[in-house]
């Protein structure tokens, strides 16, 4: 079965089915509550009328962290819950979050001295129950000992903190908890549009429409979920659903240059408006952001201003011998941020938007059997997850008790065992690069169990071990196992959220050889060339 065959599947389980539950929006939100809701026993269904990931949750600047910035405003309970939610993500996922740190460089335009900074950054270790390596103050030049990058004319002093961040892309991240709801049960499609949605006593009747069919149908929910991240307000006013919250919008945007720093560490700047700004390790590439502009609507994109902008903060906080120029610029990523505010009638324009943190809430709506999730980011996600659990037990169903089991890697165990079995067959040895992570670690971190499969079918072709895109770091066992089990509809789907390769390859060495029709065959099979043609068509409008 390849991916269109899998959504084909569940799209057709969706149609005139019944479900306890209808999940709105596959972004970080809803997935967690797929995951956990069908890993307690519910029968969920999951829909976004993009991919998995494909709006604010393939945004992010990948880190899952405590919310340090948030202490000058004195979120203290926010920091703390931040703070105890990314300790269980790193016990949780191993090998898919790791601790790392962030070295600030405070110059005048810092609003804070290193001293204090240093004082915020032991309370940020301690608020997180001490689980990071220890915080400490760093003079000019042990700044520029430990990153000769970092130019510290005019820096005063800084500090060395740590947080976590993850190895992979966020987007993949939240595709494994569409996965982990989908083995648990739940009935999950991407690319399918809600038009409507009318309640009748107990139950919603659901109009849906396949996007890429363009076939509607219908089905039948006991409860929904809105997780429509920062469209959830226009799907409450379709439903007429009253809320205590609603959301206002911040675009961030990020640039991918080539590799600034060889140590896997964040180089952390206030810029010239004393808003913080990292250079974020992205494998062989780095990661400069993120912005903070007011905006409108969902919908935002990269301008030259944000550009010249980033561009000019990054360049004259380095000591490079060639300046940073548009040209560098390998991808860009921009995401709207849905910021909570409250629902009290008050306009959006009168809210101080730069105070507002990245925290969640969670309305319920006992009476119409809605649940709304508003905010959120990555690193809370096993909390909104469990919050919803509990939401939906208000409304009268039964699930079964918190086993933990629906998130997280397996045991050390397995790993143990696959790590066996892959030093047996030399896995290692057949692309040892210095300073490249293994291909046994690698395959591990991306596919947990599912790799002891993809050792077989190397063992059996040794052809499957072999990379497949150039400088993309990616096995062609791995594009078959993609093919067969990540719903993959469009050849955008694996380029850039299954994968980062779109984020780490620029767009000429994409198009050499014979590499990408390849993977669009592996793909798509005879449907390969129309979605190739799709997928370049795309690139080269973004382009223009």
């Amino acid at each position: 079965m390849d991916g269109m065959e899998l959504r084909a599947s569940n799209v057709a389980r969706l149609d005139g089915g019944t479900f306890d539950v209808l999940i709105v929006g596959g972004g970080i939100n809803g997935a967690v509550s797929a995951a956990v809701l069908a890993g307690r026993g519910l029968n969920v269904a999951i829909i976004d009328r993009g991919d998995w990931a494909g709006f604010t949750s393939s945004s992010s600047s990948n880190l899952a962290w405590g919310g340090f910035k948030y202490l000058e405003n004195y979120e203290l309970n926010l920091v703390r819950k931040l703070s105890l939610s990314r300790n269980r993500l790193l016990k949780a996922y191993p090998t898919n979050i790791t601790q790392l740190g962030f070295m600030a460089a405070l110059d005048h335009s810092s609003p804070f001295p290193p001293w204090l900074a240093a004082l915020g950054s032991s309370a940020y270790w301690a608020i997180g129950n001490f689980q990071t390596h220890r915080p400490q103050m760093v003079g000019p030049e042990e700044i520029k000992a430990q990153e000769p990058v970092v130019d510290i004319t005019n820096v005063r002093g800084g500090i060395e903190y740590y947080d976590a961040y993850l190895r992979d892309n966020d987007s993949r991240f939240v595709w494994n908890f569409i996965r982990q709801s989908i083995e648990a049960g739940a009935t999950a499609a991407n690319y399918v549009e809600l038009l409507d949605a009318t309640q009748h006593g107990a139950n919603w009747n659901v109009a849906l429409q396949d996007l890429e069919t363009g076939t509607e149908f219908e089905l039948t929910a006991k409860a929904i979920i809105n997780a429509a991240g920062p469209f959830v307000d226009g799907l409450n006013a379709k439903w007429e659903n009253q809320t205590s919250h609603r959301i206002a919008y911040s675009k961030g945007i990020h640039l991918v240059v080539p590799q600034l720093t060889e140590n896997e560490r964040v180089l952390a700047f206030f810029d010239d408006t004393q808003r913080l700004f990292y250079v974020i390790p992205m494998g062989r590439r780095s990661v400069i952001g993120t912005t903070d502009t007011r905006i409108q609507t969902p919908f935002s994109e990269v301008t030259d201003e944000d550009r010249d902008f980033l561009l000019e903060q990054i360049n004259s906080r380095l000591d490079l011998e060639v300046p940073l120029t548009k040209g560098d610029i390998i991808a860009e990523r921009c995401g709207v941020r849905p910021l909570v505010v409250p629902n009290d009638g008050d306009d959006r324009e009168n809210i101080d938007w730069t105070k507002l943190s990245r925290k969640h809430e969670i309305d319920l709506d006992i009476e119409r059997r809605i649940v709304t999730i508003f905010g959120g980011k990555i690193t809370d996600c096993l909390n909104v997850g469990e919050e919803v659990a509990d939401e939906v037990e208000k409304l009268g169903f039964v699930l079964e008790p918190d086993q933990e089991d629906w998130f997280g890697e397996p045991s050390e165990e397995v790993r143990n065992d696959f790590m066996r079995q892959a030093k047996r067959m030399k896995l290692d040895d057949l692309r040892h690069k210095k300073g490249v992570e293994p291909l046994s670690e690698r395959l591990w971190r991306r596919y947990g169990r599912r790799a002891f499969a993809m050792l077989d079918e190397i063992r059996e072709n040794p052809v499957m071990g072999e990379d497949i895109l150039a400088s993309a770091d990616y096995l062609r066992v791995e594009l078959h196992h993609a093919a067969r089990h990540e719903m993959i509809t469009h050849l955008e789907d694996f380029m850039l959220r299954r994968s980062k390769i779109d984020l780490v390859v620029r767009n000429e060495k994409i198009r050499e050889g014979d590499g990408l029709a390849e993977v669009s065959r592996i793909l798509f099979g005879d449907k390969s060339d129309d979605k190739l043609g799709q997928y370049l068509a795309k690139k080269d409008a973004l382009s223009a």
